[in-house]
């Protein structure tokens, strides 16, 4: 749908769909595989290389560019008063292993007053999103740099190795109002024909690593009625976190399940799963903690098992701000597009933001709500109708 004229006397202001997203596949050459995806984890050599181009396209954009202590990059490009607190939008750049073009990239190159977030995802530095984190006082810087990926690199030390362990301080940093821009990742609205997400919030989220540690044994001798099998514990607390995700709004996934001593002939005496629980309810993703522990417990001495939960993050639902959702609300409807309130089922760095800063975000569809994959998909006119939104809300929040 070709939206209307904006009503306001800022009609002129007009995003530049084609330079978009020529923007965004350019960006999505680096780390580019062979299915059409980007492969672009953070604080390696491929994210050094994305944060680099984006930087230099800020630079000729007239920004200034500064880096803080966990790698966070901001964008600054002054208005008519230097004095007042800024209007910023950004995301992040790193990328899933089998990521896409969009998720992140597209909120960054969205931007005005630009931050670029070091580490959304989390897949190698575990939690998610911990330096926006950091930034909005969840977390220690010296917790941040201290995180070790899988091989025992830690946060500091990759930072270190890509060029951008900035000198300035986390956080501190006068923030007006932040926006971000982002595809939905999910199905809802493709199926209601809505360009535009009004996202009023986040789902609450909490992540845990769990150890089983049963006995190793002969596969061949050891009968069924005597063994400590591991994985058959982990195998069991998948099926009962299926179902205490089963539950309105609820979502529960195990993206990670690591058996040893990885022998055939061999019964696993260890074994390492993580667990993913979010609610956009406070009290009901408290109410699946507590079913999941005492589910893990009637598990390990059934089978007599030793299990370890560890809870690594807790994020409480995040509602955003209203005038700023607002904003955005009112900038669909002058524009003519098709829009809806939405909840966001994935976290963002956004939600840390927000603890320091009036915050809101903006949502356009993806292909058949796919994210976190190679296939990852949305339309020139799509992100291009999310950033004209973004363009608007943050023009009329900084002249107000």
């Amino acid at each position: 749908m070709k939206p209307a004229a904006p009503a306001d006397s800022r009609a002129n202001l007009r995003v530049d769909f084609d330079r978009l997203w020529a923007s965004l596949m350019e960006l999505g050459q680096i780390g580019g595989t062979e299915k059409g995806g980007v492969c672009r984890i953070a604080l390696t050599d491929l994210d050094r290389q994305g944060r680099d181009l984006f930087v230099r396209w800020a630079k000729e954009a007239g920004c200034t560019i500064k880096v803080d202590q966990v790698g966070n990059v901001f964008a600054r490009r002054e208005g008519r008063d230097p004095s007042k607190p800024p209007v910023m939008t950004g995301s992040h750049l790193d990328t899933q292993p089998t990521g896409g073009k969009f998720d992140g990239a597209y909120g960054v190159m969205a931007g005005l007053e630009v931050a670029v977030w070091t580490n959304e995802e989390g897949c190698r530095f575990a939690p998610a999103m911990v330096a926006s984190g950091v930034f909005g006082g969840a977390f220690k810087l010296d917790y941040a740099l201290a995180i070790k990926d899988r091989d025992g690199v830690t946060f500091g030390e990759a930072l270190k190795q890509i060029g951008y362990d900035g000198k300035e301080p986390v956080g501190g940093r006068q923030v007006g109002a932040f926006f971000e821009a982002h595809i939905e990742q999910g199905p809802i609205l493709e199926r209601e024909k809505k360009t535009i997400g009004v996202v009023t919030g986040a789902q609450g989220q909490r992540w845990y690593e769990i150890h089983w540690t049963g006995m190793e044994s002969h596969a061949g001798t050891t009968p069924m009625e005597g063994r400590r099998d591991a994985l058959v514990g982990a195998a069991e607390l998948i099926v009962e976190a299926r179902r205490i995700g089963n539950r309105p709004n609820g979502r529960s996934t195990v993206g990670v399940i690591d058996s040893l001593p990885q022998a055939r002939n061999t019964i696993p005496g260890r074994v390492f799963m993580t667990l993913d629980f979010r609610h956009p309810d406070n009290d009901e993703l408290t109410r699946m903690d507590a079913d999941m522990r005492a589910a893990a417990a009637d598990i390990a001495k059934r089978h007599r098992l030793d299990v370890k939960i560890e809870q690594i993050w807790h994020f409480p639902a995040s509602p955003f701000a209203r005038e700023l959702v607002s904003a955005v609300r009112r900038g669909a409807e002058q524009a003519g597009y098709a829009h809806m309130d939405i909840v966001s089922g994935a976290g963002h760095d956004a939600c840390y933001v927000s603890r320091v800063a009036p915050t809101a975000m903006i949502f356009v569809p993806c292909k058949d709500g796919i994210s976190h994959n190679e296939i990852e998909d949305a339309t020139r006119d799509d992100v291009g109708a999310g950033a004209q939104i973004l363009l608007q809300a943050m023009v009329d929040t900084a002249n107000k």
